[in-house]
């Protein structure tokens, strides 16, 4: 595996889809890096030659692009922004709930969890006699 600041990214998959292994990298951005850096977005990780990696590795850090750690730090640090204000969408964050206006009747088990989903009608499981 091919490491980019401090990342593993995939060898054999086309290099516009493994940037976006990075946090903070999505396809639009990573599309946009490639292009900077002169590289064809359909070669391969395997293919590209030590300065091209370099290349891609400059254009992150000098455009300062905020991945990974630092992104990871922002967000934490808004989410708790939020909460402090007591905003409303902080408040759903706290109740672990989705906070941007979302169904939750249905819908919101990945947010919810699936352990307080009722399964069946509810009744009570029948006594075994002894």
């Amino acid at each position: 595996m091919t490491r980019l600041i401090g990342i593993n990214i995939p060898d054999k998959k086309n290099i516009s889809i493994a940037l976006t292994y990075i946090y903070g990298i999505g396809p639009t951005q990573a599309k946009r890096i490639l292009l900077l850096a002169k590289i064809d977005f359909q070669k391969k990780t395997k293919d590209l030659t030590t300065t091209e990696l370099n290349d891609i590795k400059k254009i992150i850090e000098g455009n300062k692009i905020n991945v990974e750690g630092d992104l990871r730090r922002s967000v934490r640090a808004d989410i708790k922004r939020l909460i402090e204000i007591d905003s409303y969408r902080g408040v759903r964050h706290v109740k672990k709930l989705p906070a941007r206006g979302q169904r939750t009747k249905t819908n919101a088990r990945t947010v919810r969890g699936r352990a307080k989903q009722t399964v069946g009608s509810g009744k009570r499981k029948a006594s075994s006699p002894t």
